[in-house]
């Protein structure tokens, strides 16, 4: 996929006449929200402070660690705050308030929810215009199973648990899988992993939603058969012996993205410069993160009753790469999939990934099947602040992308992704719900 079509002015996006009334009805009240154009170089902040959200999840550890090492103070920006948020519902709530409402002005977010935001399909039809300024990692989410399906010791073909949920559906006590926001990346993996394998995430199990914090609590009263969520949780899960990971999330799509640092975009276009400085702290410590010296300090950091309130213990063997499942296959050590902040080009938020992520949630439901996805992903990503950010760092020019696309993704099961077509990847699904 060449660049050209993704590097849209964003007032495209604004003026662009909508083919159906679906389409307008999503494009509407957007306008005066959204900045237009790339990012200007300025003087230093506009402000020195914005307030962050961030879930317990290992994701968030950029976020963390920018706050802790004074990161955010290096680069003009001092008080920050990075405030906890209890599920992904009351970030995107507290993201509509904002600060000034006793909000939030951004977050650590799952990667697709800026986009249904701006959308306004998990606003009340209100779109909230959301910007991503990068990615926070690849990598590192799982699929656990719940212990009653021991003897299925499902793996990376979610078809071992085809009979058991099929004997639940017919004694009508649907199977119940869950995921922690619908049409989150979460969501996206537990439905291609089952439809992967044949079972209809839409009409074999039932989908629920629990909070990343909760699924271990969940599962050991026996709320969910399987669940999808980050680290540390499927950790946890394992070194108290309430169910096993039948695969983790690398496994399925090999350098996935997962979570992105989002802001409201009207913060981003009063403030460009603080936007920057914020981007700048975050990468600073993406790379801190990613450094394989540092794993332990940061389980121990991030393990703190003020951050996730998690024994350390729950945390580093999975953030090194070392992976026991729970199901007595040997434990996997140097894993590839272990979660990677950095490396990899983890932080550029590619637009040929936030492509797929707007496919799968057409796929599902989610959005409109006339979505503009080009002109969508124009105004949401904003690569060229991380490309300014990355500059004023003094980044390799190895670690920064010639692209916005990374190309043709294959997927565990086959199946490719070409960002120059995904109508294609589209019409190839067997199973799926449009809109």
């Amino acid at each position: 996929m060449s660049d050209q079509p993704l590097l849209l002015n964003r007032r495209r996006f604004l003026q662009r006449s909508a083919a159906t009334a679906g389409t307008a009805a999503l494009l509407s009240g957007i306008a005066a929200s959204f900045p237009g154009g790339a990012f200007a170089q300025g003087a230093g902040p506009e402000t020195t402070k914005a307030v962050l959200g961030f879930i317990a999840l290992t994701d968030a550890a950029p976020l963390i660690v920018a706050k802790e090492m004074g990161l955010f103070s290096k680069h003009g920006m001092p008080d920050v705050e990075v405030v906890k948020q209890s599920s992904w519902g009351t970030t995107r709530d507290n993201l509509v308030l904002g600060s000034a409402g006793s909000g939030i002005d951004g977050a650590h977010i799952l990667s697709p929810m800026p986009y249904l935001m701006s959308a306004g399909t998990i606003t009340q039809g209100s779109p909230l215009p959301m910007q991503i300024l990068l990615r926070l990692n690849l990598d590192g989410q799982g699929i656990s199973v719940a212990p009653g399906l021991r003897a299925e010791n499902a793996g990376l073909d979610a078809g071992a648990l085809r009979e058991a949920f099929a004997a639940k559906k017919a004694a009508g006590t649907m199977a119940k899988v869950a995921v922690t926001f619908p049409g989150g990346t979460h969501d996206l993996w537990m439905r291609y992993w089952l439809a992967a394998a044949g079972i209809d995430p839409n009409g074999d199990v039932e989908t629920i939603v629990v909070p990343p914090p909760q699924m271990v609590a969940n599962l050991k009263v026996n709320t969910m058969d399987a669940f999808c969520v980050g680290e540390p949780w499927h950790e946890q899960m394992v070194h108290q012996d309430v169910g096993y990971t039948a695969v983790n999330t690398g496994e399925l799509w090999n350098r996935h993205p997962e979570k992105s640092l989002a802001m409201r975009a009207d913060w981003v276009a009063a403030h460009p410069n603080a936007a920057k400085a914020i981007t700048m702290a975050v990468m600073e410590a993406q790379q801190w993160c990613d450094a394989a010296e540092h794993k332990d300090e940061l389980a121990a950091l991030v393990g703190k009753r003020a951050w996730f309130n998690v024994s350390p213990d729950d945390i580093a063997d999975r953030l090194k790469g070392t992976y026991d499942y729970g199901n007595g296959k040997p434990v996997v050590e140097n894993s590839p999939h272990v979660m990677k902040f950095w490396r990899d080009h983890a932080s550029y938020p590619f637009q040929s990934h936030d492509l797929w992520f707007l496919t799968e949630d057409q796929r599902w439901g989610y959005l409109p099947a006339d979505l503009d996805k080009a002109a969508l992903i124009s105004a949401v990503n904003r690569e060229d602040i991380w490309r300014a950010a990355a500059a004023d760092l003094g980044v390799a020019g190895a670690d920064i992308p010639e692209s916005t696309s990374r190309g043709v993704e294959t997927f565990f099961d086959g199946v490719r992704f070409d960002p120059a077509d995904p109508q294609s990847y589209l019409d190839g699904l067997a199973i799926k719900r449009l809109a």
